[in-house]
């Protein structure tokens, strides 16, 4: 999705040089094959180079390292939250773990997912775990607007 901005699917294959060279430079001289007889569409090729291209213009990547630091701090003050068991945070992707309820495991996160999906903040389930990747544009206000609704969420829950 990120590649095209999701505007149609599109999907690529990297690997390191010394794999690459590997495959390519052995006596038999096999192809580094990995795509299909519809692969590299035109029109998904078009947009990811326009995505790449608005990536770079607007400075996207240097943004979102830049709110690292905030968005870090937003989400560990969720630590002391009811039922918040583990925050963990790598750029601007953010997981916040809670305990499991008793017997029925995946639940709560559940519960957390519809009450956030209900005050207008889409997140990710993933059994007890709440995922969270906001858009390279958001600003800090937004940030602390995402983490004041994800703690009043909080406390609503079982």
């Amino acid at each position: 999705k990120g590649i095209t901005n999701a505007a149609v699917p599109m999907g690529a294959v990297a690997c390191h040089r010394t794999i690459y060279d590997t495959i390519t430079n052995a006596a038999t001289g096999i192809e580094l094959f990995h795509g299909y007889t519809y692969s590299a569409h035109p029109l998904a090729c078009a947009a990811a180079l326009a995505t790449l291209d608005l990536y770079r213009d607007e400075g996207l990547f240097e943004r979102a390292r830049g709110l690292e630091p905030h968005w870090e701090a937003a989400m560990h003050s969720l630590a002391g939250a009811p039922h918040v068991i583990d925050i963990r945070n790598f750029g601007l992707v953010a997981g916040i773990e809670l305990t499991p309820r008793p017997g029925a495991p995946g639940a709560r996160g559940q519960d957390l997912f519809r009450a956030l999906f209900d005050a207008g903040l889409l997140a990710r389930a993933t059994g007890d775990i709440i995922a969270l990747s906001p858009p390279l544009i958001i600003d800090e206000a937004q940030i602390d607007t995402m983490t004041a609704m994800i703690g009043a969420a909080l406390q609503t829950l079982a």
